[in-house]
């Protein structure tokens, strides 16, 4: 977590520090000790002195960067953790909120920040700076704050606790992915080596497999996309046959980690015939946002699931993460996440405190404030005592104020068993701030917590330790716990919040000394009414005092009486499951349940193409196993749900979809390319991909290009049968006026009984004869940085002329001497574990493609490699010990695409991005190869070498 020890700061600064405080005699739960009211004094000090720009500082990082200047005394606060997290180099990485512009970006590189994410929607930046560069960057009227990054993890349960400095390195794990995907395409067909497939036990226990075979039906015509940390092993487990080779993925959102390769098995394990996707979802929360709309309005995601909690998201307004889920699920995609890993009240493992604020008469210091009194009317007790196992883990403070205009100041202060301030959060709040303050608890016996109200009225209050637990302490404090810690997007109104329960083997360790022993789950059997949740999983509901524009929900009423309480969580599925990824072969946590629930989703849409959203959330709330207590409960919702009983409620059955593939053209004449004039025989298959038959299949051929005909118009195929193709030949006749390199457009409509059906697909048909002769081109300019972990990247032009339409593109990136040297002048693309980079072709017209992707591991270098459409291999398959990186590869995205119909001439252009952090390199020599079409009584030299323009290598193509 996020603490920066200042016993080690001052060390660093040559100074000596005065011994901690002993615990003073006579301290009482309902008072602050002398000790601890001079150093709370000491932090007030600052909050009241600091000007306007610093006002927009993250209270932490301001009170770091003044001990750091020694413009506050270290003795006065011995035993304090600032929370900055300064790096070695003096940086720290944070969120910049305001008006996001070049102008911004600029300033921010100019103060020696690095750009880590970019949100223009969200007004938000994440980038590295200068801790001393902060005030001046908070000070820009652009900028209306600067935060400690706001951090995130995933509902992942671990079977072993983590420990510290086990972590694995950058370049240990790309030497372990590279090694297991070897050993999976070596044992591919080889019998006795290859693994059978490796299926969650949920699929059992959730009755998936039974129901499958019972209605037929595989997620045909769904698309299931998943945002989590990353999917590093995505090829490794698609060589073993555990993923299909078609996973959508945003480019440059691959991310880092194996949680969303873990989650996609699962997906894929209940929904085999389901289209998958994924983005990550911890570039930033507003990058989150930002995925969670791409997946659904660019990439057509169905069902999008993540197993995802960013630690500002407010418990009372849905932020801009809950908000981007709002968009997708008006939209109609169903949205589901885990409800989280942070303890219930019922199990007796929650850290979660709400209500109301009752002042306990308690003032602090000689500023301002007064204490919360956590006991209310049973009596007075300002501190609130974690357990000792509550160790590193973020503690939020939240009360019933809108978003960006808290006009009620409240502060969080973690202390000791001395009464020494340990860590704090006093962020101003005076109109146009959040109402929100965090802290991170060390690894130490006899924590508490106190919450001051620095100035304001009394508000509805939330208080969570994140995955920590609130406990009596052996000093006399009474631990007092409410139920509800499932906050954040996974409460959004139509999100369906996803509670764990196991499917197999029990949770193998307890939670925290002397627990009970965790429940095991009925695989092979499935789920039933004595089931129960993981001791971990947690609970709702959720009580929300605003709508997402800041518009109250009961004006006048901002306390434990008002507001709209949501029934969270909405549902449960298993966890415990077998993956084949590394880390995560027995999978726990909430993080596993939520892609269990979205598969089951996945297949209703299957066999229901169209059902509405709210009768998928009617089937899945009113099938669900009741478990637990009687009716809902507050840590399983509705209870455990099952395929074959949701299937059963909506009427689900095997649905046909036919679609037509790509046509081939025989000219009448006998020529090998259509041409203005021609007569040709167009000959179109259309296959049967769903899980029913397609009966009374018919295609209406058409085209939208002036002068074209088609005939016949329209066509039977019959029945197809799942799996099947069924094919017919159609002519079509060309105007003798169609200009050479404009295609002929057609657009097939596949007719047949079924939901799926129209399905409409449009194919462009080259007109002309590609010239055999390759014009060059290449990239003018002297060699250009690649910024490390920029989402921005950095971009070069290439000038193409005198070839009008195209007909043949490929792109190389060339260089005269290959090596592996990362600082070499004499390659193409110099950098470093090249399978940070992301590369994007874009014509003059601004079509793009992605030429390659997070490819080829450690492995440093791009030389003398041609990316053609035509390739036998992908460049997906590359790893480190391919380095340097040449031949002949297909691009990641086909690159044909972008001059259908567009003439070439103009400046394209090339962008490289470094999505991840540690390393460096550069652009140098780059080259567009590009045939244009033969012109009627022009001579055309023949293929091979062309003209090489600027100053890039001529290269053969």
């Amino acid at each position: 977590m996020l603490t920066a020890g200042t016993a080690a700061l001052v060390t660093a600064l040559g100074l000596v520090s005065p011994p901690i405080a002993a615990a003073e005699g006579g301290a009482s739960p309902d008072a602050f000790s002398e000790n601890t009211v001079r150093q709370i004094e000491a932090l007030q000090s600052i909050k009241k002195s600091q000007n306007t720009g610093e006002s927009k500082m993250d209270s932490r990082l301001l009170v770091e960067q003044k001990l750091r200047a020694q413009r506050m005394s270290a003795s006065a606060v011995p035993a304090l953790g600032s929370g900055a997290n300064v790096s070695a180099a003096g940086t720290v990485l944070v969120d910049i909120r305001g008006q996001v512009s070049e102008e911004l970006l600029k300033g921010l590189r100019e103060s020696g920040a690095g750009i880590r994410a970019v949100s223009e929607r969200y007004g938000s930046v994440r980038a590295e700076v200068p801790l001393n560069a902060v005030p001046a960057i908070a000070a820009r009227a652009d900028v209306k704050k600067v935060e400690t990054a706001n951090e995130a993890f995933t509902a992942r349960q671990l079977a072993e606790p983590a420990t510290a400095g086990k972590r694995e390195s950058k370049e240990e794990k790309a030497a372990r992915i590279a090694d297991e995907l070897k050993k999976a395409v070596d044992a591919k067909g080889q019998a006795g080596i290859a693994a059978g497939p490796v299926t969650s036990e949920g699929d059992r226990a959730h009755n998936a497999d039974t129901a499958r075979q019972q209605f037929g039906v595989t997620g045909v015509g769904t698309k299931i996309c998943a945002l989590s940390d990353g999917i590093d092993s995505l090829a490794t487990s698609q060589a073993r046959g555990e993923l299909p080779a078609d996973v959508d993925v945003i480019p440059g959102q691959e991310g880092d980690g194996d949680e969303g390769t873990a989650m996609l098995e699962i997906i894929h394990d209940l929904a085999p015939n389901a289209a998958l996707g994924f983005a990550s979802a911890f570039n930033s929360d507003a990058s989150f946002a930002d995925n969670i709309r791409k997946l659904r309005f660019d990439a057509h995601c169905d069902v999008i699931v993540d197993d995802v909690l960013y630690f500002k998201e407010s418990p009372f307004q849905d932020w801009i993460i809950a908000q981007a889920v709002n968009d997708v699920t008006a939209n109609g995609a169903l949205y589901f996440s885990s409800a989280g890993n942070e303890g219930n009240v019922a199990d007796g493992t929650s850290g979660h405190w709400e209500g109301d604020f009752v002042d306990s008469g308690k003032s602090v210091g000689k500023y301002a404030g007064t204490a919360h009194n956590f006991a209310g009317a049973a009596g007075n007790q300002i501190f609130q005592p974690l357990s000792s196992a509550s160790g590193r883990v973020p503690v939020t403070l939240f009360w019933s104020d809108p978003l960006g205009r808290s006009n009620n100041d409240y502060d969080l202060y973690l202390l000791n068993a001395a009464g020494n301030v340990v860590d704090f959060s006093q962020d101003v709040q005076t109109g146009t701030q959040d109402a929100y303050e965090r802290v991170d608890t060390t690894g130490v016996a006899g924590l508490r917590l106190a919450i001051v109200k620095f100035s304001g009225e009394g508000r509805y209050l939330s208080l969570s330790a994140l995955r920590g637990r609130f406990t009596d302490s052996a000093d006399g404090l009474k631990a007092y716990t409410k139920p509800g810690v499932t906050v954040g997007h996974s409460a959004a109104r139509d999100a369906f919040s996803v509670a764990a329960a196991p499917a197999a083997t029990a949770f193998p360790r307890a939670l925290e000394p002397g627990d009970p022993a965790n429940p095991a789950g009925p695989f092979p059997a499935a789920f039933g009414a004595t089931s129960k949740v993981e001791r971990f999983t947690s609970d709702g509901p959720r009580r929300m005092f605003y709508q997402a524009d800041g518009t109250p929900i009961t004006p006048g009423d901002v306390s434990g009486t008002g507001g709209e309480v949501r029934a969270k969580p909405d549902i449960t599925a298993a966890d415990g499951v077998s993956t084949s990824v590394t880390g995560f072969t027995t999978f726990y946590g909430t993080s596993a349940a939520a892609p269990h629930a979205a598969a089951i989703a996945g297949l209703v849409l299957s066999g229901n193409p169209g059902l509405p959203p709210a009768e998928v959330r009617e089937a899945l709330i009113n099938t669900a196993v009741d478990i637990l207590a009687p009716g809902r409960d507050d840590s399983s919702g509705a209870g455990v749900i099952l395929a074959d009983k949701v299937l059963a409620y909506t009427g689900a059955s095997p649905q046909p979809f036919a679609s037509a593939g790509q046509p081939t053209v025989t000219p009448a004449d006998g020529g090998s390319a259509l041409e203005p004039g021609d007569t040709a025989k167009v000959t179109l298959p259309v296959t049967n991909r769903g899980d029913g038959t397609a009966t009374s299949t018919s295609v209406v051929l058409s085209s939208p290009t002036p002068g074209v005909t088609v005939a016949p118009r329209s066509k039977s195929y019959g029945t197809i049968s799942p799996g099947q193709t069924g094919v017919n030949d159609f002519t079509i006749t060309v105007p003798a006026t169609q200009e050479l390199g404009v295609p002929v457009v057609l657009s097939a409509r596949v007719t047949f009984a079924g939901s799926y059906s129209p399905t409409t697909s449009t194919f462009s048909l080259p007109v002309g004869t590609p010239s055999p002769v390759t014009q060059n081109f290449a990239y003018a300019g002297d060699a250009v940085a690649i910024p490390d972990s920029d989402p921005t990247g950095v971009t070069v032009p290439i000038t193409v002329s005198g070839v009008g339409r195209a007909s043949k593109l490929t792109f190389s990136v060339d260089g005269a001497t290959c090596n592996t040297d990362q600082t070499s002048a004499t390659v193409g693309i110099n950098h470093s574990y090249v399978g940070d980079l992301v590369g994007t072709l874009t014509s003059p017209a601004g079509a793009k493609a992605t030429v390659f992707q997070r490819s080829g591991g450690s492995g440093n270098n791009l030389c003398q490699v041609v990316f053609a459409d035509n390739a036998a291999a992908a460049f997906s398959s590359v790893s480190a010990a391919n380095a340097p990186f040449t031949g002949t590869y297909k691009p990641a995205q086909a690159l044909g695409g972008l001059t259908t119909g567009a003439a070439a001439d103009g400046t394209w252009k090339f962008t490289a991005v470094d999505v991840a952090g540690g390393d460096t390199g550069s652009i140098r020599s780059i080259s567009l190869h590009i045939n244009g079409f033969v012109q009627p009584g022009v001579a055309e030299r023949p293929a091979g070498v062309g003209k090489s323009v600027g100053k890039g290598p001529v290269k053969p193509v």
